[in-house]
């Protein structure tokens, strides 16, 4: 009895898998962020000399000012384009191969290796064939960022799919259904929160290519708005598309959080 109640005084912070409430929740995530910006107040204060921390003063501002010229909404555009396309048609060729993978032990069995091999070749290794073989246009730069994360969009889906309950399938079977339907109405229902998780959780390597995909001879973007503003030493424009991205990051997140639970509410955690 005495352990019980010295687990019932247990500060929620400090307790084993359990549900924080929301004020808490929300306190510690204000505090993460007060941390981090402090952290950067501090650094720009004291840079000086090769290492220069632009403040969150100047980074406003350099953020301000894209904004006013228009090239903040250019480069934003070109690279959501970018990405758009390029995770939209991996997750499309992720989900459908992914399915089939989970699905069907043939299939399995004949696609699994070679998917396999080719997630270890890196992506970024392939620029220069793809600048050869597509030119220097939007294609090769689309391309890196599909198969920069194809690969692992359709193992993960596989994985997720494997872990629909063996019952479901059967019970389904036994009331009259058919294949068809039973990955129409059973398989693709239950996997779909978590081939929106596989979305989220890659959506970062996704970036990581378009950074990548923006030194191949482009125009515009984020990534290459910060190597121009490398060539020229301003760090607060460096700056100030980092922050852009990671704002970018939180809000895509968010969407596809909210998307998992309007899809499956069901499946909230």
């Amino acid at each position: 009895m005495a352990a019980e109640g010295r687990g019932r005084r247990q500060s929620p912070v400090l307790r084993i898998r359990s549900e924080l409430p929301m004020r808490w929740r929300a306190g510690l995530a204000v505090g993460g962020l007060a941390f981090v910006f402090l952290l950067w107040v501090w650094e720009s204060s004291r840079s000086s000399g090769a290492v220069i921390v632009p403040s969150p003063a100047d980074t406003w501002k350099a953020v301000t000012a894209a904004w006013s010229s228009g090239q903040l909404g250019k480069d934003f555009g070109a690279s959501m384009g970018r990405i758009g396309l390029g995770y939209t048609i991996s997750m499309a060729i992720g989900l459908v191969v992914g399915l089939l993978m989970g699905s069907f032990t043939s299939i399995e069995s004949a696609v699994e290796a070679p998917v396999a091999f080719l997630r270890y070749i890196p992506a970024t290794a392939l620029t220069p064939l793809l600048l050869l073989w597509l030119g220097i246009g939007e294609s090769p730069k689309v391309t890196l960022i599909v198969l920069g994360t194809v690969f692992f969009n359709t193992l993960m889906v596989a994985d997720v799919v494997r872990a629909v309950p063996q019952e479901l399938i059967k019970v389904s079977y036994t009331l009259g259904a058919g294949r068809l339907a039973v990955l129409r109405k059973v398989i693709l229902p239950h996997s779909l929160p978590g081939v929106i998780d596989v979305a989220r959780i890659n959506l970062a390597a996704g970036w990581l290519m378009l950074v990548v995909a923006e030194l191949l001879a482009a125009q515009s973007g984020l990534a290459y708005r910060i190597v121009q503003a490398q060539r020229f030493h301003q760090v607060d424009i460096m700056f100030a598309m980092l922050i852009v991205f990671g704002v970018i990051g939180v809000a895509s997140d968010l969407v596809l959080r909210w998307l998992r639970n309007a899809a499956a509410p069901w499946a909230r955690p």
